[in-house]
């Protein structure tokens, strides 16, 4: 990763999978764009962290931007923001998520599905056609999504995150037969349950029994994953949904409610 630059959405807590991705990417040379939204983790049980020790955390070559990815033109002056950083973006992550108010089939509404669209599909689609925009076609492009497993398995409750996400999943395929020729590889990433800190007790506790490892993934497990696919060694892969689960088994009830499946980056 010597040289190159990495934009990585999603990136405001330590405890955070986009801390993670960053930061291994930092550590394989690379320089890393990091964005934030800060005001979504704060309204949330979790809350916000520092964003300063966030960034200084990260290592290495680190510059930064703020935004709310669902306002229009956010994804494309993030993306040139990047550019005017660094000069050159080679590997997008889009790990940024809206966990935001859902429901279950009958408590939906046309403002809960659009809010959860705007910011989990439709910015990162934009974030990949901004990126592929300003691709030269130098060698190592790179494009990797997140989704949830929501085709593995039901998500009770969360059927517009569940959408937004999945849609994701689906479209991937067709990323990168349109961008191979570019060379730049896309590939979408299910991290399983990653213990970021959103889980009640006992949900944490009746999930962890359906790990084989009696553990829940951590932000690292999730990392490590993304910045072999970022390397000149995943350069094969492409087209591809890769379930990073530990072996979680669905099958089992849980007993804390909720959903083990959605990724909380």
């Amino acid at each position: 990763m010597q040289g190159r630059v990495a934009l990585v959405t999603g990136v405001s807590r330590r405890a955070g999978i986009g801390f993670a991705i960053a930061r291994r990417l930092a550590a394989a040379g690379a320089r890393v764009f990091a964005h934030h939204h800060v005001p979504h983790d704060a309204e949330r049980a979790w809350g916000a962290d520092d964003l300063e020790a966030v960034l200084a955390a990260i290592g290495g070559e680190v510059a930064d931007a703020g935004g709310d990815l669902a306002q229009p033109g956010a994804p494309e002056q993030l993306m040139q923001a990047a550019v005017d950083a660094f000069g050159h973006v080679d590997v997008l992550v889009c790990n940024h998520v809206s966990s935001g108010p859902d429901g279950a089939l009958g408590e939906l509404t046309a403002e809960l599905l659009d809010a959860h669209w705007a910011v989990n599909t439709r910015s990162s689609l934009l974030l990949a056609q901004a990126f592929a925009a300003q691709h030269d076609g130098r060698p190592g492009g790179r494009i990797v999504l997140m989704t949830s497993g929501q085709n593995l398995g039901p998500m009770p409750g969360e059927i517009a995150y569940a959408a937004s996400k999945g849609a994701l999943a689906a479209i991937t395929p067709t990323l990168a037969d349109e961008l191979a020729d570019r060379g730049i590889t896309v590939n979408c990433v299910n991290p399983g349950p990653v213990d970021t800190g959103w889980a009640t007790p006992e949900l944490f506790a009746s999930v962890a029994d359906r790990l084989p490892a009696g553990r829940w993934g951590e932000p690292d497990d999730a990392a490590r994953l993304i910045a072999w696919l970022a390397s000149d060694d995943a350069r094969w892969i492409t087209g591809q949904v890769i379930n990073s689960e530990g072996g979680f088994r669905r099958w089992a009830p849980t007993r804390g409610g909720g959903d083990p499946d959605a990724q909380r980056g």
